[in-house]
């Protein structure tokens, strides 16, 4: 008797089962992924059965109360409401479940969502790098307007508290850790000022972090291990095709984790051999397509990549197919390294392999940084520092030494 053949009997669910099934195999899981939802499923009907539960009233509070009877048939393996996940969206798009109720929004959520509105539509910032300042808003306006008299956490702010707060973090974090955490404090008291919800633009008060710029060379790779990277990537298997398409856009064209991420099938011009880069602050250029960078994208397209309605270029491994975060593109690198037998590194680490490189065979400052896409030349100028020969023929002999 097959296990699933419950779906044919009198239970809360088993009208929308083979629905769900047939909206599992469209989305693009795999059988195995099929099996699992489905007696999921079914031990949440046997079990609404029992509670004398209808469909209707399945609720986020309802799918708890499963989970922890089933925690305790099997407390070794217990599912998750990520596991509910499918069936929940697939029952409220069939109209069978209600939609959780919104909750009210306090005014430091009309406070962030101004907030977010403006990290990206007037300063330009990714989705992501928005995600990250308003982590830390949320975190420290939390903080503030636990206090009485306080709806937003933004009322009464002063340059003492600012002081304070940036001296407790100097204690804790390590000075690149409190750099970012300094310009995600800096930017959110911008913002309250320019919205006029603070009087004295604090952010433009705030001392900087003291470090000294260009103390170390950059990180990078030998061009040796690059190669090691990408050639560990060599394979059919839809993983290595798509993991080999993402090390050669990184090492090749410099992109960043970001740009791989946001790369679109119609930014990849073949006839034209060029491809459009997405890069910060909704900045676009166009660079030229290697012909190794072409093969490898070509091959994970035509032979790799799943059927998706997403125009992104890179996408999940696994159903439902939705397009790849940065985070996990340096995942991809480091998964790599481990395969070459490499120390870790990040995904930034091959931009800077590529501008060494590019300074090894004579590439001036200049062209580095039209490869690279910076904004400002100082920014390639750390660069410089690499070419050890150059720089020892400017060298100047310290006072007082001998020859």
């Amino acid at each position: 008797m097959r296990k699933d053949c419950w779906i044919r009997g009198e239970g809360p669910l088993v009208a929308y089962a083979e629905a769900f099934r047939g909206n599992l195999v469209e989305a693009g899981h795999p059988a195995t992924s099929v099996k699992h939802y489905l007696l999921l499923m079914r031990r949440l009907d046997l079990w609404m059965g029992l509670e004398g539960l209808a469909v209707g009233e399945l609720s986020g509070a309802t799918a708890l109360a499963f989970l922890e009877v089933l925690g305790g048939t099997n407390p070794k393996r217990v599912p998750t409401l990520a596991s509910l996940a499918p069936l929940f969206e697939f029952l409220r798009l069939q109209g069978a479940m209600c939609a959780e109720p919104p909750s009210v929004p306090t005014p430091m959520d009309d406070l962030l969502g101004d907030y977010s509105r403006h990290l990206i539509q007037d300063r330009g910032l990714a989705a992501t790098t928005a995600g990250r300042y308003l982590t830390f808003a949320r975190r420290f306006l939390a903080e503030r307007v636990a206090r009485p008299g306080s709806a937003t956490g933004a009322e009464g702010l002063t340059s003492a508290e600012v002081h304070g707060y940036m001296l407790r973090t100097l204690a804790r974090l390590k000075v690149e850790s409190a750099k970012r955490e300094a310009a995600d404090l800096r930017a959110l008291l911008r913002f309250l000022y320019l919205s006029g919800i603070i009087d004295a633009d604090l952010g433009a008060a705030m001392p900087p972090v003291a470090t000294w710029r260009g103390r170390s060379l950059p990180a990078t790779l030998a061009q040796a291990d690059v190669a090691a990277l990408v050639a560990a990537c060599q394979g059919s298997t839809t993983s290595r095709r798509r993991d080999r398409a993402v090390l050669v856009l990184l090492a090749r064209l410099g992109l960043r984790a970001g740009e791989v991420a946001a790369l679109e099938l119609g930014d990849i011009d073949w006839r034209a051999g060029e491809i459009l880069v997405r890069g910060k602050a909704r900045r676009q250029d166009r660079l030229p397509l290697p012909a190794e960078v072409g093969e490898a994208l070509s091959d994970y397209i035509c032979n790799a990549r799943p059927p998706c309605a997403s125009r992104r270029v890179v996408l999940t491994l696994y159903a439902p197919f939705v397009p790849i975060r940065p985070c996990s593109i340096t995942s991809i690198v480091q998964r790599a390294c481990k395969r070459a037998g490499l120390p870790e590194v990040g995904a930034h680490r091959l931009r800077h392999a590529l501008a060494t490189e590019m300074l090894r065979q004579g590439g001036d400052l200049a062209e580095i940084a039209q490869v690279l896409r910076h904004a400002d030349l100082a920014t390639t100028a750390g660069y410089a520092k690499v070419d050890r020969a150059a720089l020892r023929s400017v060298v100047r002999p310290w006072p007082g030494a001998r020859p």
